[in-house]
């Protein structure tokens, strides 16, 4: 039997603390779908775009997901980039919810099926600055968490005093002590002379992988790098499709791949990549240190990716301001840790319900205020680091 078309009617986005994007779209026949085009510090860039994505689509049956997609990153001329990428995200996740709930079955059904029957987790320690690690550590193991990730330096120059290395090391020898997996990021703020410094020094406390050694604007030398240590190189925030992971798997730079789902292409561009990345014989690793929707989105691809490693959550993450990972939910009970895991979703599309009262009574009083930014670093000459 073919199911009628259900039109879209109505496009909707919301802007939440602590630095969220939450989209809603329903369809004429009443279904309900949410997605999350959250792009951190470009808050009102990503609200541009969706104006024209309202205009766009009302009115298109919403079981043609990927058409949808294709028009939206094809039709226009210029494709890709954060900004575009964000907001058709948010769209597709939104859309993949209703198809679920439309045909009563988790997205991961749709996707082959479960190739798990649970997902391994990790949270944040020490914040943008790293700080009190071992008392964040210890949290994360009181809450089931069995690996954690830190970040490995706080501002660094070009190149640094060989005594900020050593502090990166002895936070991360301190943690590791703790019996935890620890991943550490270096967040692009780390230049070539000082990361291949770092990643040779961390080398023997073996994390898990070391996140964005270099600029994802550098992948020849970040595949130069590659060869020099055995610790798994990850990478893929700022990569906005699968095509911009392409010079990194042909160069075999990296072993870990991080797209994330609020910026890569939602749900659909996450399948590809995580299809792409296995014939690589890289894993996955979704980014997320974003809202509910995300992570239940992430969750669905995980359970039916292969090559799924770990998943990233960003429950009492230290950008949680004025709002945590759960404060949306209805029922929190489908992020339980248990075990450094969580189970798959077992309900119809991702799996969660959206408290939809308090996301407009919130979204009211917080488009008010002036959106979230990043932190802007200078070093002790006054001149601009990464942050």
């Amino acid at each position: 039997m073919v199911s009628s078309p259900s039109l879209i009617a109505k496009i909707e986005y919301f802007r939440l603390p602590p630095r969220w994007l939450f989209v809603r779209v329903e369809t004429e026949d009443g279904l309900v779908g949410w997605g999350e085009g959250t792009l951190e510090g470009h808050t009102e860039a990503i609200e541009g775009a969706y104006k024209d994505l309202i205009e766009r689509f009302v009115g298109w049956d919403a079981d043609r997901i990927q058409d949808i997609w294709q028009h939206a990153y094809r039709a226009r001329f210029y494709r890709g980039g954060p900004v575009l990428m964000s907001a058709l995200s948010g769209l597709d996740i939104a859309l993949w919810d209703i198809k679920g709930k439309k045909l009563g079955v988790p997205v991961w059904q749709l996707l082959g099926g479960k190739v798990r029957d649970r997902l391994k987790v990790y949270g944040w320690i020490g914040g943008d600055k790293p700080r009190a690690v071992v008392e964040g550590a210890k949290r994360r193991k009181e809450q089931g968490f069995t690996a954690v990730k830190m970040n490995g330096t706080d501002a660094i120059g070009w190149i640094d005093s060989s005594s900020l290395l050593d502090e990166s090391v002895a936070r991360v020898r301190d943690v590791r002590a703790l019996g935890l997996d620890v991943g550490v990021d270096f967040h692009g703020r780390v230049h070539k002379g000082m990361a291949k410094q770092l990643a040779k020094l961390l080398e023997p406390l073996q994390p898990l992988f070391i996140e964005e050694p270099l600029l994802a604007t550098f992948p020849a030398e970040i595949a130069d790098l590659s060869q020099t240590i055995s610790t798994p190189i990850a990478l893929g925030e700022r990569l906005f499709g699968r095509t911009d992971f392409r010079p990194y798997l042909e160069s075999r730079a990296i072993d870990i791949a991080q797209p994330d789902v609020a910026h890569c292409g939602g749900i659909s561009e996450l399948h590809r990549i995580a299809s792409l990345t296995e014939m690589y014989d890289v894993a996955l690793a979704p980014h997320c240190p974003l809202g509910p929707i995300a992570l239940a989105a992430c969750m669905q691809v995980d359970t039916a990716a292969p090559n799924f490693f770990i998943q990233e959550m960003s429950l009492e993450m230290h950008y949680n301001e004025g709002a945590d990972l759960l404060t949306y939910l209805v029922d929190a009970s489908i992020f339980d840790i248990k075990d450094g895991y969580v189970d798959i979703p077992k309900e119809p599309g991702l799996g969660i319900n959206i408290n939809e009262q308090l996301v407009r009574q919130r979204a009211t009083h917080y488009a008010e205020e002036r959106a979230w930014r990043n932190a802007v670093w200078t070093g002790p000459d006054g001149s601009l680091r990464e942050w």
